[in-house]
């Protein structure tokens, strides 16, 4: 029972990080129309600040995932949040472009933290045949922090200004911060429900890591899923505001509604899902995510297809699209734990976000931008303007994002294909691993009655 309770009091504070993990990435996208305004910037430099942090994030990741193999994750943890919720304060303070960029590099430092170690944490905490739906619980951090920085950011700019929007969103990370600390560390490995081994498999944690067939799905399927949710989550309020005339306040709404909660049934239902379906088969999970994902292209591609105005079908389709988009991380996040090793978990986590903020985050805000300011110029041409400067072209800007942000539904047709890849590999992958980690518990059984005869 004290195993338990220690077990629900970290799944609650992991849930409240990863909630201000993403209300502090989502600010800078909740306040980009005043931000552009301000400094005059073009969607490919709005695109870039979105991008600035994930770079950075990415690289950083790596050798902090390899330390959650090796070192306290409460305490990574804890150093992380408090990193990231200083340098979100500090982009209130940003006067020139370059300020902010350079901040938010600072807060991907301190978000690198996150993933590696509370999904290692989450693996030795919670069983497995628990453990999509505790993935679930922590991911719901994505929906209810994104719905949180999209409403309250897009009141608190309407009522004071943009600046007072990461002063807002720093406060409640420091106190994560403490919290993290009070979490109690698990032993590694020990809610697997087969025996497993003291020793790791010979080889460098890279290799081993990338020679498990599944991971390697996973890594190009993250790269997809997050250029698509980061193009999303940097432009989705601007195109509102564009193309459907929307408030900077009813807009956030919107987000937050559509883009935002809706991610709680879609992670719940997905986590119960996946874990109903692994019990049938091994790769029951994967199923799940990769027939979500194929049912959300035809809804994105219906929301993006709604005249100006009509909110009601551009809600419908585009939350009904979206919450199916967020079952990917419940079942993809727990068969990472499922076909890797637990003194590996780490090091498998931050290789996935690697590729996910490297080809995915990064590029989805940038890449973005840049089609949207392409298709913004080629339809100025095509009215006749010659003179393309910033203030000439904005009355095509709606029409360019609005071309733009259907790179989305063509890149989850990719996404499903590459998902389904995943699900014929995860049943070998899994026999494998529980072989070797029977074999080396059985070893290590052996040299103990060894060393006391």
């Amino acid at each position: 029972m004290r195993q338990d309770r220690a077990a629900y009091y970290a799944l609650a504070v992991l849930f409240a990080i990863n909630t201000m993990n993403f209300f502090d990435r989502q600010v800078i996208g909740a306040v980009a129309k005043p931000v552009q305004e301000e400094w005059q910037l073009s969607d490919t430099q709005l695109g870039i600040l979105g991008t600035a942090f994930t770079l950075l994030y990415a690289m950083v990741g790596l050798p902090l995932g390899r330390l959650s193999d090796r070192a306290s994750r409460t305490k990574i943890l804890a150093a992380g949040v408090f990193i990231w919720s200083v340098m979100t304060a500090l982009s209130g303070v940003a006067q020139r472009y370059w300020q902010m960029f350079a901040v938010r590099l600072g807060v991907g430092v301190g978000e690198a933290s996150c993933a590696p170690a509370a999904t290692s944490l989450i693996g030795d905490l919670v069983p497995a045949g628990r453990r999509a739906m505790a993935m679930s619980i922590f991911m719901m951090g994505l929906p209810v922090g994104t719905a949180l920085s999209y409403s309250v950011t897009g009141w608190i700019v309407q009522k004071f200004d943009w600046r007072t929007a990461f002063y807002v969103a720093a406060v409640p990370g420091l106190l994560c911060a403490v919290a993290a600390l009070f979490i109690r560390e698990p032993q590694r490995g020990a809610t697997e429900e087969h025996a497993i081994g003291t020793l790791r498999r010979k080889g460098s944690a890279l290799a081993l890591v990338l020679a498990t067939p599944t991971m390697v799905w996973i890594i190009i399927s993250g790269a997809l899923h997050n250029f698509n949710m980061y193009a999303l989550g940097s432009f989705l309020m601007l195109f509102l505001q564009r193309v459907h005339g929307l408030s900077p306040a009813n807009a956030g709404l919107t987000v937050s509604l559509v883009y935002g909660l809706v991610g709680i049934p879609g992670l719940l239902v997905g986590g119960w899902l996946g874990d109903r379906m692994l019990k049938r088969r091994a790769n029951g999970r994967m199923l799940v995510g990769a027939v979500a994902i194929a049912l959300s292209i035809p809804l994105v591609f219906l929301a993006l297809r709604q005249p100006m105005g009509a909110m009601a079908g551009f809600c419908l389709f585009m939350g009904l699209g979206c919450a199916l988009m967020y079952t990917y991380y419940s079942t993809v996040y727990a068969t990472i734990i499922d076909v890797i090793e637990p003194s590996l978990r780490g090091m498998a986590m931050a290789l996935y976000f690697f590729a996910m903020y490297v080809l995915g985050a990064s590029l989805g805000p940038l890449a973005t931008g840049a089609l949207s300011d392409y298709f913004t110029r080629r339809a100025a041409t095509a009215a006749g303007v010659t003179d393309l400067t910033v203030d000439a072209l904005k009355p095509f800007a709606g029409e360019g994002l609005h071309m733009a942000m259907y790179a989305v539904p063509v890149l989850n047709i990719c996404l499903a294909v590459v998902l389904l890849a995943a699900s014929r590999t995860v049943t070998g992958d899994v026999r494998r691993l529980k072989a070797w980690m029977q074999s080396a518990a059985n070893d290590a059984a052996q040299n103990k009655e060894l060393v006391g005869a």
